[in-house]
């Protein structure tokens, strides 16, 4: 799939569990969706080169090459569906506990989260590395001094990288099948579609940022500021 593409979809699930997502407050409900969005684009972090890894010069390009080596490569490892959400939720632990390790962490989320939908973003601040660093960090500092220590970034990041997953289960290319492909080098293809394709552009990018705005609605307190707002102007009318 398109980053884009995976990046909708991560803030859709984000979204869609806040309701059972471990976070109180608008604050946290705004960063647990930010992170699931942002770490549905971790696991392309195995291509060093890519678009992502070049996100922050070789302050991601560099950890990326470790994580191609140690993943077995582009599309395998990391998008294991059972062992990649277990293995950078692991890496989430460590981190969650301490402030700078989670400021980290979530301007990761929140850098990768933003050079996926510069698309949908004025100016080009967040497709250069001091842009995104800036606006990544500043993002992560301004929600982690508002709100609790988020013990549930590993959480967060295994909700991501699932759905990336999944994502990528959709396309041609498919994905390893869990486990099996450490002996096997098989993969899994749930639907024969190609990257890119106008079923993913015409189809799934808007289902999928329609699903992230109407559950934000849903599951969030913006459904009690908003709906006196329409009532009025229903009734007005």
């Amino acid at each position: 799939m398109l980053g884009h593409t995976h990046a909708l979809s991560g803030l859709a699930v984000g979204a869609a569990t806040l309701p059972w997502a471990p976070v109180h407050g608008a604050v946290a409900q705004g960063a647990w969706v930010a992170a699931v969005g942002g770490f549905a684009m971790l696991p392309d972090l195995d291509h060093r080169g890519s678009t992502v890894s070049d996100m922050w010069g070789p302050v991601t390009d560099v950890p990326s090459g470790g994580i191609g080596a140690i993943s077995g490569g582009h599309r395998w490892g990391t998008h294991d569906a059972l062992l990649a959400p277990l293995a950078f939720g692991a890496l989430a632990v460590l981190a969650a506990n301490a402030f700078w390790s989670s400021l980290l962490v979530l301007a990761l989320a929140i850098g990768l989260a933003l050079h996926a939908l510069h698309f949908v973003i004025p100016g080009r601040a967040e497709t250069t590395i001091l842009g995104n660093l800036v606006l990544a960090w500043g993002g992560a500092w301004l929600l982690l001094t508002h709100m609790p220590t988020p013990a549930w970034l590993p959480f967060a990041v295994a909700a991501g990288v699932l759905t990336h997953i999944l994502g990528d289960a959709l396309t041609t290319a498919g994905v390893p099948v869990p486990v099996i492909w450490l002996f096997n080098r098989g993969r899994l293809t749930i639907l024969p579609m190609r990257t890119g394709a106008t079923l993913e552009k015409a189809v799934l990018v808007p289902a999928f940022g329609i699903a992230a705005f109407f559950f934000v609605y849903a599951n969030t307190g913006l459904h009690l500021a908003v709906d006196p707002i329409v009532a009025g102007l229903l009734t007005s009318g």
